[in-house]
């Protein structure tokens, strides 16, 4: 049978192969020639090579990349698959061969080589492992570790609970299925829209791939085969959210040099050696960076090292510090210097969970599904799934180990017995109720699991909206995903209605808020002015003095400051700061008064979508590709329309749905998605940001499945 590939109107790849093998050929070739600049990014980021074109910014980034050992990781992963499911290895060669065969194509018609100054490479058998590796590392959020860690040292364990939230790095997404009983066509539904950093090009490609085995429409990863996370093979449809769960230790260690070499010190009382070698990172426009690169038996050093923070880590943006050894990340209490190790589970255990792929693809039922992914790995996720039979399916899928309680919330001691780990967990399974199941980051089945989940404000309108009616099609979904309502303005508000003794013009405010319909809606506003309040609020808890402890993060590694950063984490853990029966002595009532008089007093705050725009991440910035001005948005952190600004910080939504997709069991052929730009990563294509204005309409592209009404593009 004759490769081919067929286009939609929407420029959305259309597969077709006489093999799966040749599938994944075919599938690296279309996007190698549809994403050429986004494959090459990725797979330097995966080998901590990014900054060798695109500068000093990206070196952060390559320095925790080479320190956590990535693309090492991704080596092992690899070799252990190709001994594991041979045919899994075989099939993800396969999409190498593809992307190798078309990636200098690709180039040619992507400008971004040209001014980066790139030439495109070539990639290994393992590199797809790489960027999906990449792509997650950060996912579990195991830096919030470091920042409980700063929390209990100055103001005590009990702070912990009041910053407990998703935050700022943190992905998430909305999820939820309706059953058969529930929908006018007695088959089940499955909708929702994965909350990511919004990425140009789109960390999400629209595909088809079929062939005698299976036939298969859904959501891949650029750079990785297949389709892992949101598909609809015609019999079965799945989808998944983060679970939100812990599955990812720091340990601090001692380290000691010795002729030899660097050795750690165990749990058991003895000196072991640990691997130890420097690294060059190439820099595009400046000096090269030598890093040294640590492994203990607990896993790669990625801050500090045997010097502790008095040695100096080169590899911060945070100058050295002379305080009290109490308040030195890379001392001990005994103000010996320690460094930082991560252990994970695909370091562990060599498996990153790539032999679900191939499972996914080939599933006609839920307990296909089920099947596949009990080889999950990694990230872990919350799975919903249904068929054309009734099946229908609520789990967690990954690899959580076990361990002591200790290690899920803060640094642990390397040298100590007890932080082993000692097993895996059993996934949990949860049922629906009242014919319906929705997953947006809060406690859920994988309660357990976790350590800091999403509020349940999310999950709780879009149970209300799904209560509303009865009976649900697949075309009334999308008015679900772009719900504006924003239950937790609530603490805020009730502060508000609390004031008296106004000036004129914040009473006249007070009572506007008061009167808001509680939408964050672009045009709105009353939105506006809620936000400038709000952040007004948060920019004055931020500068208290009981606060001043954590305005400066400690000297840790700059890829991990963010969790660390004081004012977004008391944006997003507003309303426990406001509704917490005690705050440190703060005198919240007047803060919040300070707050709406100085909003009052300055100038209009116009309409919410004025300032709350899109703020997509780009690898080359000033890019002349990029528009003058990104759009205005609905939607805030907590409503179910996800576009997530920074309270006290700004309003600008870099993370946001990178997808919306509804899968409808009864007729695949009214299923429906949609990216935030296009199918195409180059700019200047018809199709590189073509999706856009359906995106902002909360409208979503037909998922076309008659193979007549596509356009053949070539034979490969």
């Amino acid at each position: 049978m004759t490769t081919e590939i067929c286009r939609d109107a929407w420029g959305i790849p259309h597969l077709r192969a006489g093999s799966a093998r040749e599938l994944a050929r075919a599938q690296g070739r279309v996007t190698a020639l549809d994403r050429a600049w986004q494959l090459e990014v990725e797979r330097h980021r995966s080998q901590g090579t990014s900054a060798s074109f695109l500068g000093t910014p990206a070196l952060p980034w390559d320095v925790f990349a080479r320190r956590a050992r990535l693309d090492d990781t991704a080596r092992r992963c690899f070799a252990a698959l190709e001994s594991r499911d041979p045919e899994t290895a075989d099939w993800v060669r396969a999409y190498v061969d593809g992307v190798n065969e078309r990636l200098a194509d690709g180039a040619r018609r992507s400008p971004e080589f040209a001014e980066a100054g790139l030439a495109p490479g070539r990639w290994e058998p393992w590199t797809p492992l790489g960027v999906w590796l990449g792509t997650h590392i950060l996912f579990a959020g195991f830096p919030a570790k470091l920042w409980r860690e700063q929390v209990v040292r100055h103001l005590g364990p009990d702070a912990v609970a009041l910053f407990a939230t998703d935050g700022p790095g943190t992905s998430g997404s909305n999820g939820w299925l309706v059953s058969g009983g529930r929908t006018v066509t007695a088959r089940a539904v499955i909708a929702g829209d994965p909350h990511r950093f919004i990425e140009d090009p789109g960390v999400y490609q629209q595909i088809r791939l079929a062939c005698p085995e299976f036939d298969v429409v859904g959501l891949a990863v650029p750079g990785v085969p297949g389709i892992a996370h949101f598909g609809h093979t015609g019999t079965v449809a799945w989808a998944i959210t983060n679970a939100m769960a812990d599955y990812q230790d720091l340990y601090r260690e001692r380290l000691r040099r010795t002729g030899a070499g660097v050795e750690a010190l165990g749990p058991d009382g003895s000196w072991r050696r640990a691997v130890r070698y420097t690294e060059t990172v190439e820099v595009a426009g400046d000096a090269p960076v030598e890093i040294e690169v640590i492994e203990t038996e607990r896993g790669p050093v990625i801050a500090g090292g045997p010097e502790g923070l008095d040695g100096g880590d080169p590899y911060s943006s945070e100058p050295h510090r002379d305080d009290l050894y109490s308040d030195d990340p890379y001392r001990d209490d005994l103000g010996i210097p320690t460094a930082l190790a991560l252990r994970h589970p695909p370091r562990v255990t060599e498996d990153l969970g790539f032999g679900a792929l191939l499972p996914l693809l080939r599933a006609r039922r839920v307990t296909d599904v089920d099947r596949a992914l009990d080889d999950w790995a990694e990230p872990v996720n919350v799975v919903q799934a249904a068929d054309t039979e009734g099946g229908l399916l609520h789990r967690v899928a990954g690899r959580v180990p076990v361990r002591a309680e200790a290690n899920r919330t803060r640094l642990v001691p390397a040298w100590e017995p007890g932080y082993e780990w000692t097993g895996w967990h059993e996934m949990p399974r949860a049922g629906l109720t009242d014919g319906i199941a929705v997953m947006a980051n809060q406690r859920g089945p994988a309660s357990p699991l976790g350590v800091e989940f999403a509020p349940p404000h999310r999950a709780d309108r879009i149970r209300a909206l799904l209560g509303e009616r009865r009976t649900w099609s697949a075309a009334g979904m999308p008015a679900i995903h772009t719900d504006t309502h924003l239950a937790s303005a609530a603490p805020l508000l009730d502060r508000l209605a609390a004031l008296d003794d106004l000036t004129p013009e914040a009473a006249r405010l007070r009572d506007r808020l008061l009167a808001w319909d509680r939408r964050m809606d672009a045009d709105s506003a009353d939105a506006a002015a809620f936000a400038a309040v709000r952040g007004a609020v948060v920019r004055r808890l931020a500068a208290h003095p009981a606060f001043a402890a954590l305005t400066e993060p400690p000297a840790y590694p700059e890829v991990l400051l963010p969790w660390l950063a004081l004012t977004p984490r008391i944006g997003f853990a507003l309303e426990h700061l406001l509704t917490a029966r005690e705050l440190y002595g703060i005198d919240r009532q007047a803060a919040v008064r300070a707050a709406v008089e100085e909003t009052a007093a300055g100038k209009p705050a116009g309409t919410w979508g004025d300032t709350h725009r899109l703020a997509p991440w780009r690898a080359l910035t000033g890019t002349p590709y990029a528009p003058p001005a990104e759009p205005a948005l609905s939607g805030d952190h907590d409503c179910v329309l996800c576009t997530s600004a920074v309270p006290g910080l700004t309003d600008l939504a870099a993370r946001g749905p990178a997808a919306r997709y509804v899968w409808d069991l009864a007729r695949r052929e009214d299923s429906a998605w949609v990216v935030p730009f296009g199918a195409s990563g180059v700019p200047g294509s018809p199709h590189h940001r073509d999706q856009l204005p359906l995106w902002l309409g909360g409208e979503l592209v037909p998922v076309v499945t008659d193979w007549d009404r596509l356009e053949k593009e070539t034979d490969v």
